[in-house]
């Protein structure tokens, strides 16, 4: 059983940075997929951005692309989300997610398919 504490959320204006943190315990750093989902109120969980287990690969949702940056430290069992360029869309709660398969570029845009879920941390955009 693995348990996962997210950080790093806040208030920033439109065009700002933040860096989520997600630390797990309960399992090695390198045991699980990890993903970053996010909701809005009033709106269904929506991908964001995975990567395997030891870093080499990684997805991002078209929103994101070329704005944010998965990428996880296994030393440490924490995985990160740099955020820039942030837009009062990305306004939403975002939760990390882990998972004990094996790599799929698809299969893990989905939230189905994620075992472990944290309870997730505020990032409020202003424009």
């Amino acid at each position: 059983q693995v348990q996962l504490v997210e950080s790093g959320g806040g208030l920033v204006q439109a065009g700002g940075s933040l860096r989520l943190s997600c630390t797990a315990s309960g399992g090695t750093g390198s045991t699980y997929i990890m993903g970053w989902f996010r909701q809005a109120p009033g709106k269904e969980r929506e991908f964001v951005a995975a990567i395997s287990k030891t870093g080499g690969f990684n997805n991002y949702a078209d929103s994101v692309k070329g704005r944010f940056t998965i990428s996880r430290d296994n030393a440490k069992n924490t995985v990160y989300l740099q955020m820039n360029t942030l837009k009062p869309e990305d306004t939403a709660v975002y939760l990390c997610a882990a998972d004990g398969g094996t790599w799929s570029r698809y299969y893990y845009t989905r939230s189905q398919h994620y075992n472990y879920w944290g309870q997730g941390t505020q990032v409020t955009v202003s424009s």
